[in-house]
């Protein structure tokens, strides 16, 4: 099992040149090879190459493992395909999916695609969580759907009678649905339409600029907005990861992930990668909760990635898991290559733990790295295609990016360019109109900054973004990325997140959304049943979050470095208010705004909940 960094990867080097206007424009040294015209490309050569490998595995209800190989897969997708291009389903009419990854879905999304029909996965929570289906009621609205596929009828009940009115869309139910609405369709029952003939005719002119998926985002603005997905953009993604890290070609990668395929990371990143290189995917059904996350820990005790993915939070919850069980640390770390982190930065307790226990298990500290993007990049824009010295790194251009930066103070707002980016937005071309620049870069709206200015191979630091950076009433600013990343290293265990008030104040203070299992965990004295909000109140909670601002303030000492004051969050965020969206990221202006009475108590003083450094 090859570990070395000097092998998984092609050599770090970056190209820069600098501008009379004292802008910089990065991009890689390697020329983007040639990449397939759309995904189903990879699917098709797979089932000729080895059609007997597994492509896609999940649990059955009995807890064995369901596999389909890539020459199943394809024979699926033509059955689809068939019955798709006999109904509504057009370049126009996207296929909606609302329920969670599993084999079915990601047979409905490549059926579509091979046509040149956007998918369209649409975030669980949209469905789950909400209550006044908001945003799901929004989504539809913006892109008539002209199939809704969703597994479990019944669970998506609410949701389903929630859009009745603002579709007329087929509905297809999972095959093992126990009871299927009037009219609906099971998804093992597809068949008829089209002949081969016809199929193989309409997948022929599925271009690079056929839209492959329509996913909608809120991000920090709330609203979810369609970003156009296109077969190029997808293909040319994963041609840059190989040309990366080249070991994807040595080897299948094998996986088991969580990440939801509504999101760029799970859905474009790591399903991709995984279809481009005849790898398998076992589909986790764990999260990183509290009672879900025992079915990632079976899972990985038992299928040894050679890859993992995961977010900071995932990472949190591993940890425990990886030092607790040496049965589970062994089978883990047994075949692995590399761990990569992305969606936040990792927090430097993290970072440090996962090195020490890779090397308790293998002898060696594995790779660690992460990458930068969004889902308008499909999502790789950088990659740290080499060990980095620290949490953060997002690396440099991937081959076929180029990069502007503009001085910021002492960051650079970044801006994006090159056949990975969206073509814009679904059917608003003044959204798309306002996202680019004059010379055609993406505004992502992020900053960076060189992890050493004169040596910028050693690559770029993510450094929040531009828009949710604040002035305090002194002139001074407030980097919030940065401040929040070493706030939540501060207050360890007890911060879930953190959210930075101080616009037009003094000084900064924080809002603190708790991690509720780690703070019952510091209060043993404590009943099991009792409130949140009494939780909250503990002398060892208390004691803990005032030592943390204690530490931030001794490692920062200036206004903008730490924080005078912090509360205890009891509520959660509301997804339904834009609080936080589906991919957990925190809005923190809408947290502000939504909860300024308790801004206004921290400031006021003389709150009892407000905490004070300790001295």
């Amino acid at each position: 099992m090859v570990r070395d960094p000097a092998l998984l990867f092609a050599a770090a080097g970056v190209r820069l040149s600098r501008r009379t206007d004292g802008a910089l424009l990065l991009s890689s040294p390697q020329t983007l090879g040639p990449y397939a015209r759309h995904l189903n490309e990879y699917l098709v050569h797979w089932a000729r190459i080895a059609p007997d490998r597994a492509f896609l595995c999940e649990r059955t209800s009995d807890g064995s493992w369901r596999r389909v190989t890539y020459g199943q897969a394809l024979q699926e997708v033509k059955r689809i395909g068939s019955w798709l291009l006999a109904s509504k389903a057009s370049a126009e009419r996207p296929v909606a999916i609302l329920s969670e990854n599993s084999i079915e879905h990601a047979l409905m999304m490549l059926g579509a695609m091979h046509l040149g029909v956007p998918a369209m996965p649409i975030s669980t929570a949209y469905s789950l969580q909400s209550r006044d289906f908001g945003k799901l009621k929004s989504i539809f609205a913006q892109a008539p759907a002209s199939v809704i596929y969703v597994a479990d009828p019944e669970r998506y009940a609410g949701a389903l009678a929630a859009v009745s009115q603002l579709h007329d869309a087929q509905l297809v139910v999972g095959s093992g649905a126990a009871a299927s609405p009037r009219d609906a369709v099971r998804f093992d029952q597809l068949s008829g339409g089209a002949s081969a003939a016809e199929l193989a005719r309409a997948a022929m002119t599925v271009t690079g600029e056929a839209i492959a998926k329509v996913l909608f985002t809120s991000g920090s603005t709330g609203e979810p907005k369609g970003v156009i997905n296109t077969q190029r953009m997808l293909c040319c993604n994963q041609q840059a990861k190989a040309q990366l890290w080249p070991f994807l070609e040595w080897a299948p990668p094998v996986i088991v992930d969580w990440l939801p395929w509504n999101h760029t990371f799970g859905g474009n990143h790591n399903f991709n990668l995984i279809l481009r290189n005849g790898g398998t995917l076992y589909i986790d059904g764990g999260r990183p909760q509290p009672g879900l996350f025992e079915q990632t820990v079976r899972n990985l005790a038992e299928i040894a990635p050679t890859i993992y993915f995961n977010v900071p939070r995932g990472y949190e919850m591993l940890v425990e898991g990886l030092r607790a069980d040496e049965a589970l640390r062994r089978n883990f770390f047994s075949r692995l290559q590399l761990m990569f982190y992305a969606a936040a930065s990792l927090p430097d307790h993290l970072w440090d733990a996962l090195i020490e226990l890779s090397r308790m298990a293998t002898g060696e500290a594995l790779p660690l790295v992460s990458a930068w993007g969004s889902t308008e990049t499909a999502p790789l824009a950088t990659d740290c295609h080499f060990q980095a010295a620290r949490p953060g790194v997002i690396g440099l251009p991937v081959p076929g990016c180029e990069l502007k930066l503009l001085p910021d103070g002492a960051r650079y707002e970044v801006r994006v360019r090159g056949p990975l980016v969206t073509p814009g937005y679904w059917r608003r071309p003044d959204l798309t109109a306002s996202h680019f620049d004059e010379e055609g870069f993406y505004r992502i709206g992020d900053a960076v900054r060189f992890l050493a200015e004169d040596a910028p191979e050693r690559g770029l630091l993510f450094d929040g973004r531009v828009a949710e950076d604040f002035k305090l009433s002194t002139g001074t600013w407030v980097h919030v990325g940065p401040l929040r990343l070493q706030a939540l290293a501060a207050l360890a265990p007890v911060a879930q997140d953190v959210v930075v008030a101080g616009h037009d104040r003094s000084e900064a203070c924080f809002l603190i959304f708790p991690n509720v299992p780690a703070c019952r965990g510091l209060c043993p004295d404590l009943q099991a049943d009792a409130s949140i909000a009494r939780m909250l109140c503990h002398p060892g909670i208390r004691a803990r979050v005032a030592g943390g601002l204690r530490d931030l303030r001794r490692q920062g000492p200036g206004s903008s470095t730490h924080a005078a004051r912090a509360l205890l969050l009891a509520a959660p965020p509301s997804i339904d208010a834009g609080e936080i969206t589906d991919k957990g990221y925190i809005n923190q202006g809408t947290v502000l705004a939504r909860r300024k009475e308790l801004v206004d108590a921290l400031y006021a003083g003389d709150h009892p909940d407000v905490i004070l450094p300790s001295v």
